[in-house]
Parts: C-alpha cells; sequence; structure tokens
C-alpha cells in the first residue's frame, strides 16, 4: 500500500500518506508479514499441509451499493463479499489486500468510518489487512479487495464436480438482498420497521457463511457463493461441472422478513430465484451425504436447504413449480455487461 512519491493535501483534503499511515496501518497491526503498511509487498507462509486460495471482487458507487450507504457497511459488505468466495472453497480467511479508488471530494471522516468497519470484521472474522494501493479517482468511489485463505492440500472444492443424483442445497435465504435494495431504493413500501431493518442490513452487510464452508471438504462435489442470482450461478457450477440441473421454486427458503415484502409485491416473486446478492453457498452432495449436511446445518446453526437435483448436462438448468412443470424465468440473474 506504499503512497506515491508526492502527496496531495489542498484544501484539507486528506493525503495518501494520512490515508495509509492514520487510518489504514493500524488494521495490519497484527499481521507481521504486512510490515506495517511501509513495504511493497506482504508475506504470507500457509500453513503446513495447506494450499493458498486467492479471490478478488470488486464493488463500485452505484453499481454495487448506494452512495447513500454508511461507510461502514460499505466496508464491510466488500470484505465479506470476498470471504464469501473463500467459505465456497471450504478455506479458512487469513488476510486481504486493499485497493481503493477515492473521489476528489471524499471526506477523511467517511475514509475513517469505512476503516471502523473493516477492523469490526477484522475482528468478527480473524483476519488482517496485509497491503494494497489508495489512488485518487475522477470518477465513482471504487473498491477492492483480494482476500487470501488457505485449505487444506487437494480439499478446495471446485465450482466442477458435481455428479447427476447429487442434492442441490443452499444455505440461509434466498431473495432478502435484492428486496433490501428495493427497499433502499423506495420501491417497496409497506414493510414494518424490524423487516425493513433486516432486508436493509441484508442488502448491506452480507453474512460470509465460513463456519459452515469449513466443514463441506470431503462433502460437497462442487459449490460457490450465490453473488449474481441462484439461477446464474447454478448455470455457472453446472458448466463447469459438465451437467444439468433442476430446482425445485417451492423449496427455496424465504425468511419472514422476505415472505412479507413478496406477499405485498407478487411482481417480485422471482427475486428469490434470480435476485442476487444472496452470498449464500450453494452446492452439489450425494444423497449419501445428508446426514452430514444436516449435522453441518445443526453444528454451526447455519439454515440449509434442499432445493433441486443434478441433471445430465443435455437437460439443462431450469426451474420447475409444485407440480413439476418447468416454470419460465424473465431473468436469470445480474449481469455486468
Amino acid at each position: 500500500m506504499t503512497p506515491p512519491a508526492e502527496a496531495e493535501n489542498s484544501g484539507g483534503r486528506p493525503d495518501e500518506f494520512e490515508i495509509i499511515d492514520k487510518i489504514f496501518a493500524p488494521l495490519a497491526a497484527n499481521a507481521p508479514g504486512a510490515y506495517g503498511l511501509k513495504d511493497d509487498a506482504a508475506l504470507f507462509k500457509p500453513s503446513p499441509g495447506c494450499e493458498t486460495v486467492l479471490t478478488v471482487d470488486a464493488i463500485v458507487s452505484g453499481v454495487h451499493f448506494l452512495p447513500s450507504d454508511p461507510p461502514e457497511s460499505v466496508a464491510k459488505k466488500l470484505l465479506r463479499v470476498n470471504l464469501s468466495d473463500l467459505a465456497a472453497k471450504g478455506a479458512v480467511a487469513r488476510g486481504y489486500l486493499l485497493v481503493t479508488a477515492w473521489p476528489h471530494d471524499i471526506e477523511m471522516a467517511w475514509i475513517r468510518r469505512f476503516a471502523d468497519g473493516l477492523a469490526a470484521d477484522q475482528a468478527e472474522f480473524g483476519l488482517s489487512l496485509w497491503g494494497g494501493d489508495t489512488v485518487r479517482t475522477p470518477g465513482p468511489l471504487t473498491l477492492s479487495i483480494t482476500a487470501i485463505g488457505e485449505v487444506a492440500e487437494g480439499e478446495a472444492i471446485r465450482r466442477g464436480g458435481a455428479k447427476r443424483g447429487d442434492d442441490i442445497y443452499v444455505t440461509g435465504t434466498l431473495g432478502d438482498s435484492a428486496l433490501g435494495l428495493k427497499l433502499l431504493q423506495g420501491e417497496l413500501e409497506g414493510i414494518s420497521g424490524e423487516y425493513a431493518g433486516f432486508l436493509a442490513s441484508r442488502y448491506r452487510e452480507p453474512t460470509p457463511r465460513l463456519a459452515f464452508g469449513q466443514r463441506l471438504p470431503g462433502i460437497a462435489h462442487a459449490a460457490l457463493d450465490v453473488s449474481d442470482g441462484l439461477m446464474a450461478d447454478l448455470g455457472h457450477l453446472c458448466s463447469a461441472s459438465g451437467a444439468g440441473a433442476r430446482i425445485e421454486l417451492e423449496r427455496l427458503p424465504l425468511s419472514e422478513a422476505g415472505r412479507a415484502a413478496l406477499a405485498l409485491r407478487p411482481d417480485l416473486l422471482e427475486l428469490p430465484a434470480s435476485g442476487g446478492d444472496d452470498y449464500e453457498i450453494l452446492f452439489a452432495a450425494a444423497p449419501s451425504r445428508a446426514g452430514q449436511v444436516e449435522a453441518v446445518a445443526a453444528e454451526t446453526g447455519i439454515q440449509v436447504t434442499r432445493i433441486g437435483t443434478i441433471l445430465r448436462a443435455g437437460e439443462g438448468v431450469f426451474a420447475v413449480d409444485r407440480g413439476g412443470s418447468p416454470v419460465p424465468l424473465k431473468r436469470l440473474g445480474y449481469r455486468h455487461f
């Protein structure tokens, strides 16, 4: 996270040295290999018998979060979407690299609150900042994290590997984040305060299922996290696995808040299948592993639901209603382009 040779500090605006030394260096205090963010790179040695897992995600103001979202929530979403990828691999999180492209009008107070959000999640999930880069941008606020984790050698769960006849499972509930976005955009009225707060928090601060994911090696044949939308991400898993899939829409797990919102807006009934930003783990496992899946769910306190079956590749990826008839969906998930 080395600053440029010359720092800009006009009109009381923060410069790169201040941002790094005063705000972000403390986040690296517990990472010896980060050298207090005063070097050009960090050193990491994985535990004996482990492989390193790397993942990177970027979020952009107005695309992945609302400009009005609290800075702490923006920080947590940024870190957690990366931790969710590690969870789906069965990995333990160790550290992360942070790249920040700050608009010219950013306030130091906003950056401090952003760092407070990172500090809170570092404490919760047991990792530290190792380095990164800090730059200015004339465009919208853009943030990126590369998360580093480790998993026992040969135990990482890939997208490919799902087998015909496997059960398809998902953790948690679906559609809450997409409904939360609708709510924050003023498109979902009449939701009670408690439900509104829950849906907003699911959009702003997703929960990476690390404890659950770390128990999946040896149980799941394939897994990934639901970021673009259930049907879209299932398509990615099936493409990598050379398989098809059938999802039973009536089995999709909904929260109380989600059910209440959909009762008010039946036109949004497809969101649990296609809304995106759920950051739950979608995985395939043999029917013989059902007991182990249930045991892991009970031990971690995380809800898990069987929602479908892996098919042959030629059968496609589709959803069915209660009677088993295919249901055409208007939208499968989010696409950047």
